[in-house]
């Protein structure tokens, strides 16, 4: 006989609303990628995933969330390596480093094939996945920003902070904008990534001479 579901320990109900989240999102993704996000609906998420309309919304309030499903664990990412940092070396250069490892790593927020181009082309297609994606790098700029000051002593208003974030955001974004479009032109993924460290790399040179003695270069 089975456990009433209010008896079902804790790390097993939280293992099962994850699995059944990343179900939804698994599913959700797939039909973005073959058909295009504006041409799907959360009826068809949800049938597809076997779940009722109410438990996607549980999981995901908007319907882009199912599509950028891994957008707060990038902003943990960010300040998991702020907060790690070592005290030799600079925030401003623990997030190059960060992003050299990213890079080596093939993370799936920095991977540079045929199904990540997919996954940039989907977005092009949709006004409301562009319009989300804008909004998203302007709040991982804010919580960089935070981070940063953070890690250092400062307030998290500190000026220097929030200009910091701003350049570096910038950066990323043009660094992976171009690494695609370099992708999308000759399929060489390893051209791709060299294309996003060059412009984090001139990024990093440009912030450190931005935030010469301040604590973050």
């Amino acid at each position: 006989m089975s456990m009433p579901s209010d008896s079902v320990p804790p790390d097993r109900r939280s293992r099962k609303r994850l699995a059944t989240r990343q179900g939804i999102s698994n599913v959700a993704t797939r039909l973005f990628l073959e058909r295009g996000f504006d041409h799907v609906t959360v009826d068809e998420i949800a049938a597809a995933a076997d779940v009722g309309r109410m438990t996607v919304f549980n999981h995901f309030p908007r319907k882009e969330d199912m599509f950028f499903d891994r957008d707060e664990e990038g902003r943990e990412m960010l300040r998991e390596a702020l907060r790690q940092r070592h005290p030799s070396v600079s925030p401003i250069e623990t997030l190059r480093l960060l992003a050299d490892q990213l890079v080596a790593e093939e993370s799936p927020y920095l991977r540079f094939t045929a199904r990540s181009q997919s996954f940039i082309e989907t977005i092009e297609a949709s006004d409301t996945l562009k319009a989300r994606a804008r909004a998203i790098r302007d709040e991982i700029a804010h919580v960089v920003a935070v981070a940063l000051s953070e890690c250092v002593g400062r307030k998290p208003d500190d000026p220097n902070a929030h200009l910091a974030a701003g350049i570096l955001l910038a950066t990323w974004t043009v660094g992976f904008i171009q690494a695609h479009r370099a992708f999308r032109q000759r399929q060489d993924t390893e051209e791709a990534k060299a294309v996003f460290l060059a412009a984090v790399d001139k990024g990093t040179t440009g912030l450190n001479a931005a935030l010469a003695g301040t604590p973050y270069a």
